[in-house]
């Protein structure tokens, strides 16, 4: 019978010679294959060892290392579900998570140990280990007594291998299920689409905590037997000086623009580079045109959400990369967009961004009413995410529909006037946000980053604007301010901003 253990199936790619080196640290660690094969295998007979429950949790806050990607290998080879939780979350949150999830087994480090292990065990998780970024931790210790041979358990397609939490910016946080074969089906499309190939390395300088690192960036170098540069923190400079080492980059478009303040980075630099993805926010058009010129390679944008892994993407060959869009349906993936009334929009027009496919998560977890409701009478998931497909086929996101401004009965759509604002000179970024007001229902507020060395006024901005757009898309007022709230994935975190300014007009 087969397995479906989606480790079964990174563990068949690797490469026929175990003691190449499979994992490249910053701090002058090499991990062959033979390693993350002997070490998974010693964690997954610890986890195996402690007799949990079929199905158990494994949830983990800890700091990015080798060892911590091991130990998400382990759950999946012992059978069990992976729950990684945000190195920022604090008490109140891990709380909620562990009080919902009801874990086994929790991993923290060391130094959140006491208050960390306080609520797990109030919670009744039986199991509470430690793992730092220093190879040490009580979760190794143990380990270490452990066989390093192991037969990935048996799973099927649709059994549970993570539960990933949203970000919750309305309510409370839902854990997303994913299964192994969500996880694996879209990673065989990623390798094909994205044209990996023999003889790749991957710069990993992503969190592991997240969709983006821990599964298109691993999965992506792992299901093809590729080498990772391995770096716990993003640091412009040591990426520039590891571009000639290695063949494909992934990053948000913070990190890119981080990059692009560094004199190093130049078309020598990439000169051996294939491919730089950028997703988990919005790629400034200003930054994706400035990468082309700088390194001579066009970033390739692509979609998707911790509920459906990648949707979408660019074409990696064979067509244009267009900025500003997140190219097209992948392989397998049916993607529409549906107004209100429920009804497909033709071309260009703004709806609803409607999903299904083998990559689509089983539903939210403990959360069955909430997933009744996500998903449409024929199968489709509502992804949240407002845009359009263009008349060449691409798509184009316009913004969450929880970030739509409805004012004075119109659809006021942020990223469009975000897009105005950013265009003019002296702004590096904006963000448009709905707050209430007694008059309209809701009003547009723009907070707006300047450029170093630019002078901005808010008031000549909305000046600016009243000039090229209808009046109920201007924002009634505009604040410019040194920095954006963001989450850890670089995205700005408009639920701060409209709590920051509701009262505005009260």
């Amino acid at each position: 019978m087969k397995n479906h253990n989606l480790f079964a199936a990174l563990r068949a790619a690797f490469p026929s010679s175990l003691d190449d080196v499979a994992v490249e640290t910053d701090n002058g660690l090499r991990y062959s294959w033979r390693d993350l094969e002997r070490g998974t295998a010693m964690v997954a007979n610890l986890l195996a060892s402690l007799g949990l429950p079929a199905g158990a949790r494994v949830a983990v806050q800890v700091e990015k290392s080798v060892e911590a990607m091991m130990l998400y290998l382990a759950t999946l080879r012992a059978g069990y579900v992976f729950l990684p939780l945000n190195t920022a979350y604090q008490s109140a949150e891990i709380e909620y998570f562990i009080g919902n999830a009801e874990p086994s087994v929790v991993v923290c480090s060391s130094k959140n140990f006491g208050w960390v292990s306080k609520i797990a065990f109030k919670a009744g998780t039986r199991n509470v280990f430690t793992l730092d970024d220093d190879r040490t931790g009580s979760l190794l210790e143990r380990a270490a007594h452990c066989s390093d041979r192991h037969e990935p358990v048996q799973r099927q397609a649709d059994d549970l291998a993570a539960i990933l939490y949203t970000s919750g910016t309305t309510g409370r946080s839902k854990g997303a299920m994913l299964t192994h074969g969500n996880m694996l089906s879209n990673a065989l499309v990623l390798k094909d689409y994205w044209g990996w190939k023999k003889g790749d390395v991957l710069i990993h300088a992503l969190p592991i905590f997240h969709v983006h690192g821990l599964f298109v960036a691993i999965h992506g170098a792992l299901i093809n037997g590729s080498k990772m540069i391995w770096l716990a923190k993003f640091d412009p400079k040591l990426v520039v000086s590891k571009l000639p080492e290695a063949t494909v980059f992934m990053g948000v478009p913070t990190l890119y623009v981080r990059l692009l303040a560094e004199a190093g980075l130049t078309r020598e630099a990439c000169r051996n580079m294939r491919l730089f993805v950028a997703g988990s926010a919005p790629l400034l058009i200003e930054t994706f045109n400035e990468w082309k010129e700088r390194t001579g390679h066009t970033i390739l944008e692509r979609y998707g959400m911790s509920e459906t892994v990648m949707l979408t993407s660019n074409p990696y060959q064979g067509a244009e990369r267009r900025g500003g869009t997140v190219g097209f349906a992948l392989p397998g993936v049916s993607l529409r967009v549906q107004g209100d009334d429920g009804q497909p929009l033709p071309a260009g027009e703004i709806g609803g961004i409607q999903v299904k496919g083998p990559n689509v998560f089983k539903g939210y977890w403990r959360m069955p009413e909430k997933t009744k409701e996500e998903f449409t009478a024929d199968g489709y998931f509502k992804t949240g995410d407002v845009g359009k497909i263009d008349e060449r086929g691409y798509i184009v996101i316009v913004g969450r529909s929880k970030d739509l401004i409805i004012s004075g009965g119109y659809n006021v759509y942020p990223a469009e006037i975000e897009g105005y604002i950013n265009d003019m000179p002296g702004v590096a970024e904006s963000a448009l946000v709905g707050v209430p007001h007694p008059d309209f229902g809701e009003v547009g507020v723009a907070v707006v980053i300047a450029k170093p060395g630019a002078a901005l006024e808010g008031g000549r901005i909305v000046g600016e604007l009243k000039s090229r757009l209808a009046n109920f898309k201007i924002p009634k007022q505009c604040f410019v301010v040194s920095e954006l709230p963001r989450n850890t994935m670089g995205k700005v975190q408009k639920n701060l901003l409209r709590e920051q300014y509701k009262g505005l007009f009260a």
